[in-house]
């Protein structure tokens, strides 16, 4: 991944703390970071060439963060974007996702979330031309049991814990064991990423 020193990340938030605290710790860390509080104001700003990340809150005044991600999916297509939420749900992180997002995280995060999904955006930038090919995609499918199959199709269409479990007629409990397996097959770390993967591959498309 590009080291910490050529990585910009852009802060887009309404929330001044927010924008304060995430400038000194990723500054603390080498990130050259730079914080707008409006999309209008980051979209006066930005040019492609800059590249980077884009940490991106989701509810804001005006333009809010899903129509912001929208825009800039079109715009940028290789650009990744971290949508930041304090009201997270899997409907909306799946939503997030299939409008382009890289990763979806919920406040408060720690330390390890954040620069965790720092690491994973500007790594799968840098390996662009390596990312898993649709055939290999295919293969981690077949190895799914049919339940595990339909557990992931629900997922992929936003439905939660619960909600599958009453589609399924089996416990919110067994689908988390399912969830897990699913994932581990998948070999994605991230329900964001499962989700990314599923989308590709056509499911719920």
């Amino acid at each position: 991944m590009p080291s910490a020193r050529d990585a910009r990340v852009f802060i887009v938030d309404d929330d001044d703390a927010v924008r304060d605290s995430l400038l000194v710790l990723l500054g603390n860390r080498g990130f050259a970071a730079q914080a707008f509080e409006s999309a209008d104001k980051f979209l006066a700003a930005y040019k492609p060439e800059l590249g980077g990340c884009v940490l991106l809150d989701i509810r804001m005044p005006g333009m809010d963060g899903l129509a912001l991600l929208k825009q800039l999916a079109e715009q940028y297509s290789g650009l990744p974007i971290i949508m930041m939420t304090g009201h997270g749900d899997v409907p909306t992180a799946v939503r997030a996702m299939r409008t382009g997002a890289f990763d979806f995280l919920e406040k408060p995060f720690t330390q390890d979330v954040i620069f965790g999904a720092l690491e994973r955006a500007l790594a799968n930038v840098a390996a662009a031309p390596h990312r898993p090919a649709a055939s290999a995609i295919a293969a981690r499918l077949e190895t799914l049991t049919p339940r595990e199959r339909e557990v992931l199709e629900r997922i992929v269409s936003g439905a939660t814990n619960k909600e599958i479990a009453r589609e399924l007629d089996i416990s919110p409990r067994t689908v988390e064991i399912h969830r897990s397996r699913v994932m581990e097959k998948m070999e994605t770390p991230t329900l964001p990423h499962l989700v990314r993967l599923a989308i590709s591959a056509g499911i719920g498309a």
